[in-house]
């Protein structure tokens, strides 16, 4: 069982149900083998965060598309895991998409799938990783294998 708590402080509203992105976090856990209950927040946000996120982060001083924030401290096993914080940039969305609110809406899928690998261990900082990152997300966004990463 996943608790999802979102947070909307963009100006882009109503792109997906939160009860599409808990059917794919369900689906993320399942096919990873958790079975112990989590708790994952999303914040969408606009550049002006994203990038204040990232500079103090990872040094890197303009937006990026998508950022996650895992938890350190380990919670005991009798209570909710929580497992961190996924924060997306909807102008880059926005960008990226042209508007299209199903290809928004489509991205925001892949972003958030994105975030959730990288909450659980997932990283793409070698060739191998990022093949493994890739091929987890098209697995489970159901995706072929080449149009899962934006370089």
């Amino acid at each position: 069982m996943i608790t999802l708590d979102i947070k909307n402080e963009s100006t882009v509203h109503r792109i997906i149900q939160k009860k599409t992105l808990l059917r794919l976090l369900e689906c993320i856990v399942t096919g990873e083998g958790i079975k112990d209950p989590l708790e994952v927040s999303v914040l969408f946000c606009d550049d002006a965060f994203m990038t204040s996120l990232n500079k103090q982060y990872r040094n890197v001083a303009s937006t990026t598309d998508v950022l996650a924030f895992p938890m350190d401290a380990q919670i005991p096993s009798d209570s909710v895991r929580v497992l961190g914080d996924i924060v997306v940039s909807m102008d880059v969305l926005r960008t990226r998409c042209k508007d299209v609110r199903e290809a928004m809406r489509q991205e925001l899928l892949l972003l958030v799938c994105h975030g959730m690998l990288h909450l659980l261990g997932y990283d793409h900082d070698t060739p191998e990783k990022r093949t493994l990152m890739q091929q987890k997300q098209a697995l489970y966004l159901e995706l072929p294998f080449d149009t899962v990463w934006h370089s």
